[in-house]
């Protein structure tokens, strides 16, 4: 069956959730977080995606904003930097404007060019999600940003990849579903979608139970795929 639409998860696959810390560390008077800035953003990243993971698991649902918080405080009181509020103020600001990596813009307008559906589909709170999507300015692309708050349970969880054939219409045989991460592919994978895995650190693949259909080091040749 033909692809049709092209889901999308956000953090870490359309936006680069290091960049927030890459900016502070730049920024007068940061020689602390310059120190640490790359190791900081992968423990925060860690804790974040642990955190939903368990609260999936315990039926402890909250806002990603909220696991976005703990992880981070988790993370600075790691490298020694909890007694610097104004840190952790401005971490979290940075993290409503994440960058887009690079090739992202050009690969949705091509995607959207050749007729697909294109969305977002993660576990961020909506306005989250806007504030990201509004500050990379890739809001023309997209038909749909949808949210694992419409169901309450964090991705891998099936009822967040039902959201996308309940807004489209679509067979999962229809649907490329594209992300960085390896748990969110083994997900998607298994409950049919064709999946795509942006691998851009090289990393194995995750020893579960369903393995990516394509593995690519970017997003730029996803239209090829989708086509």
């Amino acid at each position: 069956m033909a692809i049709t639409t092209c889901i999308f998860d956000a953090y870490g696959t359309l936006f680069d959730v290091a960049s927030a810390a890459r900016r502070a560390a730049d920024e007068p008077g940061r020689d602390a977080l310059a120190a640490c800035w790359k190791t900081l953003a992968e423990d925060w990243r860690l804790k974040q995606l642990q955190y939903t993971w368990l609260r999936a698991i315990t039926k402890e649902h909250t806002t990603f904003w909220q696991v976005t918080m703990d992880g981070l405080d988790w993370a600075i009181e790691r490298h020694g930097l909890d007694g610097d509020p104004e840190l952790r103020e401005r971490l979290l600001a940075l993290y409503w404007e994440l960058a887009a990596y690079p090739e992202v813009p050009e690969m949705l307008a091509t995607l959207k060019a050749h007729g697909k559906t294109c969305a977002i589909l993660s576990n961020g709170n909506p306005d989250m999600l806007d504030g990201a999507v509004d500050s990379a300015g890739i809001e023309t692309w997209l038909d749909a940003v949808l949210s694992v708050e419409a169901v309450q349970i964090f991705k891998p969880a099936s009822q967040v990849y039902d959201l996308v054939g309940q807004r489209f219409g679509c067979a999962p045989e229809e649907v490329l579903f594209v992300s960085s991460n390896g748990w969110d592919i083994a997900g998607a994978a298994g409950y049919g979608f064709t999946t795509a895995w942006v691998n851009r650190a090289g990393d194995p693949v995750d020893r579960l139970p369903h393995r990516p259909r394509h593995i690519l080091k970017n997003l730029s040749t996803i239209p090829e795929l989708a086509s």
